[in-house]
């Protein structure tokens, strides 16, 4: 696909131009109970004209890649930008798309055809079977996906990009059942296991072994008590912090959504502009960075689809706000520091500010030591289920499993385990940060935001962490 040539030969009056391709394939793969239940494959490719007219963008996508198809969409996009550029809140120049030039290419060692699919079918199969560990065991799914996304962007003053990414997501899960009470219990969550990898992420005895684990862990539920309900400390899995990060950091901290972009859809957020470099968020334990150079998470990549280049940024350091989750565009709408995190979820959609791979950095502490100094608390594993305000700010949350935390000891397992608070308030109860040896990796592939709406992958990583004074709940409140 030569963008630079189409690009070349449009015929348009514009500041300036971007031409945006992606061609994405996914396979997925689903065994319910020992039955295969999907055996899909999708394949998506198109072109997004991007143009910069009388200080406005404007956007306009085809399926179609022929010169004429691309031509229509660029005047289009272009009678757009006339139409909408009385009524902007800004004009822009082309500072808000810097010149990119580069490339970036996902690690792996096993390419997405080195296993039929007749292959990943008898590895799902086999990982049902490795589930159904009791008769109590109703109900076992295991599943894989496998994406892989090629990027092209050119634009009028010079950017060149090509990124390739391949992405593998694994899950296992099994329901238990004794009578009235039921429970299931995951992989990490259902789709937690979501890497830029290859199909070494497919690895047999890795897989087999967590279903048994997994399977077993639906059992014990069964006859284990509800979780207690009091205010006490609560030590946090890097599962579960995948989820409060997302939450209660990652969604707040997007600058379009502060600016007013999100209200009427997704929700507004408790922080404001003047917060950046002010606002206490968290304990000084808390860092959180915006990193898309980790190796294998799921949002790694060298270029946002502005053309900025992406760079591990702090977003919050020793507990201060520092900076948003903003391309470019909301940098100079906002006058807020950002991130490279303008991102687009595929050819059809203009990019907007997303959360990529945001992180809570390593502390100093052992998963030992953080359980030691726990009197009464409990740990709490896997997300079940979430609800958070149109603010960001009042939540709560429920895990699949927990243990009990004891005199600093782990004693029995928990059923039903949830827990609530207020984001700013409970993010400066933390008390504990585990070590980079317990630092955990993790995916989700369905963040939805935007209308029209988008759905993104976003990578979180986390050690385990302890909170103090937190509201805990079972089941039966």
């Amino acid at each position: 696909m030569d963008l630079i040539k189409l690009l070349g030969q449009l015929d348009i009056k514009a500041d300036w131009v971007g031409l945006r391709y992606v061609n994405e394939s996914t396979t997925y793969r689903w065994v319910r109970d020992g039955h295969p239940q999907a055996n899909d494959r999708s394949s998506s490719k198109g072109l997004m004209v991007e143009v910069l007219v009388d200080g406005q963008f404007a956007y306009y996508a085809t399926s179609r890649l022929d010169i004429e198809s691309v031509q229509a969409a660029a005047t289009t996009a272009v009678s757009m930008a006339k139409a909408a550029a009385p009524f902007s809140i800004h004009k822009f120049t082309e500072q808000a798309r810097p010149v990119a030039t580069g490339n970036y290419h996902s690690p792996y060692q096993q390419a997405e055809n080195s296993l039929s699919a007749g292959d990943i079918n008898g590895l799902l199969v086999k990982s049902c079977e490795a589930l159904k560990v009791s008769e109590k065991i109703v109900s076992t799914n295991a599943l894989a996906r496998i994406v892989n996304s090629h990027h092209l962007y050119v634009s009028s003053n010079g950017s060149n990009v090509e990124q390739q990414f391949l992405i593998v997501t694994t899950g296992s899960m099994a329901v238990a059942q004794d009578g009235p009470i039921v429970q299931k219990r995951s992989d990490s969550g259902m789709q937690a296991r979501s890497w830029q990898t290859g199909l070494e992420s497919l690895e047999e005895n890795r897989l087999l072994e967590d279903s048994v684990r997994v399977g077993e862990e639906a059992v014990e539920l069964l006859s284990a008590e509800e979780c207690p309900s009091a205010n006490m400390d609560l030590l946090l899995a890097p599962d579960q912090m995948m989820l409060q990060i997302h939450e209660s950091v990652g969604h707040p901290l997007e600058i379009d959504r502060i600016l007013g972009d999100e209200r009427n859809y997704a929700g507004w957020s408790f922080v404001r502009l003047k917060d950046f470099g002010n606002l206490r968020y968290g304990s000084d334990l808390m860092n959180i960075t915006f990193d898309p150079s980790v190796s294998h998470e799921m949002a790694s990549y060298n270029f946002d689809d502005g053309g900025a280049k992406a760079e591990r940024e702090f977003i919050i350091k020793d507990g201060i706000l520092q900076r948003g989750l903003g391309g470019v565009e909301s940098q100079i709408r906002s006058g807020v520091p950002g991130v490279a995190n303008f991102r687009a979820s595929s050819w059809n959609r203009a990019p907007i500010d997303r959360m990529a791979n945001l992180n809570l950095e390593p502390g100093d502490s052992t998963v030992d030591e953080l359980i030691g100094c726990v009197e009464k608390g409990v740990l709490m594993q896997s997300n079940r289920s979430w609800s958070i305000d149109d603010y960001r700010n009042k939540f709560q949350f429920g895990c699949e499993y927990a243990k009990l935390i004891e005199n600093g000891q782990l004693t029995r397992t928990l059923r039903n385990p949830n827990y609530r608070g207020i984001s700013n308030s409970f993010w400066k109860n933390l008390k504990g940060v585990g070590n980079k040896d317990s630092f955990e990796v993790y995916g989700t592939p369905n963040c939805g935001k935007g209308e029209p709406n988008q759905v993104i992958r976003v990578g979180h990583a986390s050690p385990p962490c302890l909170f103090a004074d937190v509201e805990v709940f079972g089941g039966e409140q």
